[in-house]
């Protein structure tokens, strides 16, 4: 499993997981990564933080956790795939891993690879996927939140 998160101006970090993401494990994650995904992705500190209503996102020590360090979080429908533009990322990122003549022989060559493609993941991926939003969004309201192209 994997974490990671963009922005329109790039990639901010990647994380491999290598144990079942529970509630603790995702607020190390947000510990260790987010400020510095900020950083990365030059969002300067106040930032909207989008994630999709898994439980373990929406728990109340995650809640706590947002609300302790002034983390604006987006409001997010639920059953909403469609409109996640992170999804479309790992997709993305799943062809170039797939691409590569060598491919991972192990679990921690899948988790070095991963990490490579990751960093060459280049701007205009991201800055489409965030441009695209608006569309998506017609999409699903025209489709009355079914299935869209997207």
């Amino acid at each position: 499993m994997i974490w990671g998160s963009m922005s329109s101006s790039g990639v901010g970090c990647l994380q491999v997981i290598s144990q079942i993401m529970t509630k603790e494990i995702y607020e190390e994650i947000l510990e260790k990564n987010l400020s510095k995904s900020a950083q990365k992705c030059r969002l300067g500190r106040r930032f909207i933080f989008q994630q999709d209503n898994d439980p373990k996102h929406t728990a109340k020590s995650i809640q706590n956790y947002f609300a302790r360090k002034k983390i604006d979080v987006l409001p997010w429908p639920a059953q909403s795939p469609d409109l996640n533009p992170i999804e479309h990322l790992w997709e993305h990122l799943d062809r170039q891993v797939r691409k590569r003549v060598n491919q991972p022989r192990s679990t921690k060559d899948l988790a070095e690879i991963l990490m490579e493609e990751w960093d060459q993941i280049p701007v205009e991926v991201t800055k489409n996927l965030i441009d695209s939003m608006p569309r998506r969004i017609e999409a699903v309201i025209r489709a009355k939140g079914g299935a869209t192209k997207y």
